[in-house]
């Protein structure tokens, strides 16, 4: 139990980005024992049998903070600009809206129906051994565009 106090009082802040049916980030601030601060970017993402989830963390200590950022940048815009200059990145906020919208409508209709519907951020965490991502596909294909 002191363990879980531990761990409570460790995280500073999370966020979180939803990438497709089946794949989570986490961006979580933790605090150390000396007071100190690093960051956790955790992958999450469903398996395909339905029988829990695949994680993967990075540690990202302050002294690395600049270099990560302007590396992640770089990169980023080096697809950006020289390898896919024409593409529309743009195409994946509008379709995140568009699912966001479509689950919002879904639960609102069903609450109107008097049908109890879960809440998605209610058992999603990177502190629980599984944490829980958006309703699966019936089509099981790797296809973060379907949203």
């Amino acid at each position: 139990m002191a363990n879980e106090d531990y761990n409570q009082r460790e995280n500073v802040y999370s966020s979180k980005v939803r990438a497709g049916k089946r794949r989570t980030y986490f961006f979580d601030v933790r605090k150390t024992k000396g007071d100190d601060y690093y960051i956790t970017i955790t992958e999450s993402t469903k398996k395909f049998n339905d029988d829990g989830y695949e994680r993967h963390k990075i540690f990202l200590y302050k002294e690395d903070f600049n270099r990560f950022m302007n590396s992640l940048n770089d990169t980023v815009n080096h697809v950006k600009t020289e390898l896919m200059p024409d593409f529309d990145y743009e195409i994946y906020e509008r379709r995140q809206k568009e699912w966001e919208e479509s689950i919002a409508k879904e639960n609102a209709e069903a609450e109107a129906a008097g049908v109890s519907t879960p809440t998605e951020d209610a058992t999603e965490s990177t502190e629980s051994s599984e944490p829980t991502a958006e309703a699966p596909s019936t089509d099981d294909a790797e296809e973060d565009l379907s949203w």
